[in-house]
């Protein structure tokens, strides 16, 4: 008498539980709203925005906090559908400013970061540059002989190892623009610091690259219009 094949059905992919899809809409709208909160009232920092529109949506759970990938993304969606011309305008001018602050700091080996290099800068955007050199204070003794005005701040930083590390920042004024310039070692050349963003190592650009990224954004407004 033959056996009866038993007959292995698989399961069926579920829906995630009701409390899972509520977290996941949550988190969603904390992020719309701490994307047009740094898209309209000048903050720049990712975890006070996400407090700030916490606390707007009448939200305390901290599991319900997005991602800073999640808020940059809602940022990018933000500003294709309110940005418009004027977005457009403002990184055109952010950027170059950038080329002019980069070619003043050339001896600095200097890179572009950050939002006016991704894309996502907003009117109240400072433009974010790394520069390199052996001494700490080579950068400083650069403005006070050039007779320029700057001022000094201090940035900690998680390294990629985990640890934390003090960046030294001179922040100036160009063209209207707030300009800051994190002073690293030549030896950080080979490497990008971690970025606020996913932690994996920043982006950055040397002046080549920034100018061509110019020339390629006029030339597809061009076509555009």
């Amino acid at each position: 008498m033959s056996r009866q094949k038993k007959t292995r059905t698989k399961s069926i992919d579920r829906s995630p539980p009701r409390h899972s899809r509520r977290l996941q809409q949550v988190r969603a709208r904390i992020a719309a709203e701490a994307a047009r909160i740094m898209a309209t009232e000048g903050q720049l920092n990712y975890h006070a925005a996400k407090k700030k529109a916490a606390q707007r949506c009448g939200v305390n759970d901290r599991l319900a906090l997005p991602s800073n990938m999640e808020v940059e993304e809602s940022l990018r969606t933000y500003q294709s559908l309110y940005g418009g011309s004027a977005h457009r305008e403002n990184l055109d001018r952010l950027r170059k400013s950038a080329l002019r602050a980069m070619r003043i700091l050339d001896s600095f080996n200097p890179r572009l970061v950050g939002p006016v290099l991704e894309g996502t800068a907003g009117p109240h955007s400072r433009i974010a540059l790394q520069a390199f050199a052996d001494s700490p204070d080579a950068l400083i003794l650069h403005f006070l002989e050039h007779g320029e005005p700057f001022r000094q701040e201090q940035r900690q930083i998680r390294w990629h190892n985990g640890e934390s590390r003090i960046t030294q920042l001179i922040v100036f004024d160009l063209d209207e623009a707030e300009i800051e310039v994190a002073l690293f070692e030549l030896k950080d050349l080979r490497q990008a610091p971690p970025s606020p963003v996913d932690g994996k190592p920043q982006r950055r650009a040397t002046r080549d690259e920034l100018e061509a990224l110019q020339s390629d954004s006029h030339l597809s407004q061009a076509q555009i219009s």
